[in-house]
């Protein structure tokens, strides 16, 4: 039984049964589940949707929610607050609901309406045909840049990046603002890492990519969806101390960068390779490579 069967054993029984009927196809392609107050829960799979016979109702979601977390919300109270929870196996579970905020900041999300639980694949060996592009032959790493609409394998790809790198003998260090690359749960990765990656879970890219370079040592530094000026800021410092940085970004094509908050990287030839994904004709597929 893998993790995110688990996962299904969580769910109220008058849904949980419909999952585990599915054909086994449709189950190992699934993406994500909806769940949604008063109405049917809604299952991505391989592209298509399912809808599942059933109201959930309030005490459904609540149940779920506490089956989920195990039943130990203090552990899960920060998360809770950012709207969204990585639970065992590295599946991020969504939140939705009344925000209560606390001098500007949101503290609790309460009278939850929705959840997505989106589950997290590795893929071993996704990364394979790209690592030329990552690493040159005489051994030196490439900066490079991940350029990927919602939902078109970016994590999962650069997951396997860490996993190639590493285990090629580089010292590897992820910073991991929202628990998704690593999948950390209870301080062990959720996925199959070599045996020189350092993870810093849930700590702002910006602030994190510093916090490595001072204190682990890494050769390169691999982060997610990065677009604000203050991870513009970290990158550079990285560059200027000889760390590489393989880093994702939303977006479709050159143009979306040239409007995002990153102009001055691109500008400044700081990524040596960027990478184009989309999900034509499957998710994951390489539109495009650039490279300096």
């Amino acid at each position: 039984m893998n993790h995110f069967e688990k996962v299904f054993q969580c769910f109220p029984p008058k849904i949980q049964h419909q999952i585990t009927n599915l054909d086994q196809w449709t189950k190992e392609a699934i993406e994500e589940v909806r769940v949604y107050k008063g109405r049917e829960i809604q299952v991505f799979s391989g592209g298509k949707r399912i809808s599942l016979s059933g109201r959930i109702e309030g005490s459904d979601i609540n149940n779920l929610l506490n089956n989920l977390m195990k039943f130990s919300y203090y552990a899960y109270e920060e998360d809770l607050a950012k709207g969204f929870i990585t639970i065992d196996g590295g599946h991020r579970v969504g939140i939705c609901g009344k925000a209560v905020i606390d001098k500007g900041k949101v503290t609790l999300i309460r009278d939850i309406s929705s959840l997505n639980i989106r589950y997290s694949k590795e893929i071993v060996g996704c990364s394979d045909t790209l690592m030329h592009l990552i690493i040159n032959d005489d051994k030196s790493l490439n900066n490079v840049l991940i350029v990927s609409p919602p939902n078109c394998g970016k994590t999962t790809l650069i997951r396997d990046i860490a996993r190639n790198i590493s285990t090629k003998g580089y010292k590897v260090g992820i910073c991991d603002e929202r628990s998704e690359i690593a999948g950390m749960y209870n301080g062990v990765s959720s996925y199959h890492f070599g045996m020189m990656v350092d993870v810093l879970d849930g700590c702002p890219k910006a602030e994190g990519m510093i916090m490595m370079i001072r204190s682990m040592s890494p050769q390169v530094i691999i982060t997610d969806e990065i677009g604000k000026k203050e991870d513009v800021a970290a990158i550079k410092t990285c560059v200027n101390c000889g760390v590489k940085v393989i880093t994702t970004i939303h977006g479709n094509d050159t143009a979306d960068l040239q409007n995002s908050e990153i102009i001055e990287l691109i500008e400044n030839k700081t990524f040596n390779v960027i990478i184009f994904l989309t999900d034509v004709p499957a998710v994951g597929t390489v539109r495009e490579v650039l490279r300096d």
